[in-house]
């Protein structure tokens, strides 16, 4: 026999559940769907410019690693989202998947356990029955996709999806997302580089033709027909903000071509926190006196929000405080629920002005 040419780092090939049988022991409700399909229409709307009188507030933890504090903050927006459902479209972050820069937690369904096993069959049906709760609650979810198998069991359930700075030069993303079945936000890129976020969106919206999986779990060929729901995220990167009035305009300029009359949203944390999560109510009022002042590029902004404030050290087998996060620091659920309320009466009164 010739010598081993493959695999020779690989320690070991565990096949998974197929997407199909995933779907099969959570199934989508008929409410859950009904919340999906409203809410992407509702921010196609917005972005196309047939609503623009609203905001899209995607808020939420960094990341879910705990399912019960995740439902408890479920419960507590679905509340704030009914009480200004006539000037927001709120989406909760139900983010399970985390790009590391270099090593780290990766995530609900990489990790379920916190511990280091990578259980991801469990991790996919833990990540499928809590959007599939949050769904039933009646608020919509939103994600980044960062593995490219993962939406064959997730994506049914999710209502708005990012791709982020780390692989939003990834032609893998760029295809991916010319396939999803929601509208996606393009971050720039961690340097703070427009032009390949518009690079993707661009590509996005053409058909593509990859390498994938299907239902059944096998890999497949898969054409896609292009997403026309695509718009850009402002995150700041290289150590500066870019969520300014210049940088907005900017963003919209670039976006111009794409006929995509709201195209931009504002991440307000990461770089535009300049990394401090106690900045992101600052930066999210500086976006809403721009929109008051007659912005209509802006479509939204992005806010990372948990139980409690501030953020916590994980590491393999350490004991964790209830609902504060493990990844990037959040702000708290009093802050959050005050600076929503702001949100939705600072866009009353910009709809308002606009109507006269």
């Amino acid at each position: 026999m010739p010598p081993q040419t493959d695999n020779c780092n690989i320690q070991e090939v565990t096949p998974l559940i197929a997407p199909s049988l995933v779907k099969a022991e959570f199934p989508l409700t008929e409410t859950a769907a009904k919340v999906v399909l409203s809410t992407r229409q509702a921010i196609r709307n917005i972005i196309h410019g047939r609503d623009p009188h609203r905001l899209v507030v995607i808020v939420g933890p960094c990341s879910i690693h705990d399912p019960e504090a995740a439902l408890e903050y479920a419960h507590r927006l679905k509340q704030v989202a009914d009480q200004t459902q006539e000037h927001l479209v709120i989406v909760m972050r139900t983010y399970f998947e985390k790009p590391r820069t270099t090593v780290g937690w990766k995530g609900l369904i990489n990790d379920p356990h916190l511990d280091g096993s990578c259980d991801i069959a469990t991790g996919l049906k833990l990540a499928r029955s809590i959007l599939l709760r949050v769904n039933e609650i009646g608020l919509a979810c939103a994600t980044e996709m960062l593995d490219p198998v993962t939406p064959q069991y997730t994506a049914d359930l999710v209502s708005w999806a990012a791709i982020g700075a780390r692989t939003i030069e990834s032609q893998t993303h760029r295809e991916m997302a010319s396939g999803l079945s929601m509208p996606v936000g393009f971050k720039n890129g961690t340097d703070g580089r427009l032009q390949i976020a518009l690079n993707a969106i661009l590509s996005a919206s053409h058909p593509h033709s990859f390498l994938g999986i299907g239902q059944d779990g096998m890999t497949a060929l898969i054409k896609t027909s292009g997403n026309p729901d695509r718009h850009i995220v402002l995150r700041g990167g290289g150590g500066k903000t870019n969520y300014g009035p210049e940088d907005v305009e900017r963003a919209a300029l670039l976006m111009e071509d794409q006929g995509i009359p709201r195209s931009v949203m504002v991440d307000c944390s990461h770089d535009n926190s300049q990394k401090d999560y106690r900045n992101q109510g600052s930066v999210c009022r500086e976006v809403l006196r721009q929109y008051q002042a007659g912005q209509r590029a802006l479509m939204g902004v992005m806010v990372e929000s948990n139980l409690n404030p501030g953020k916590q050290t994980w590491c393999e087998g350490a004991s964790l405080k209830y609902g504060v996060s493990i990844t990037d620091g959040c702000i708290g659920w009093e802050e959050t629920a005050d600076l929503l309320q702001e949100m939705a009466a600072t866009v009353a009164g910009g709809a308002l002005a606009l109507s006269h």
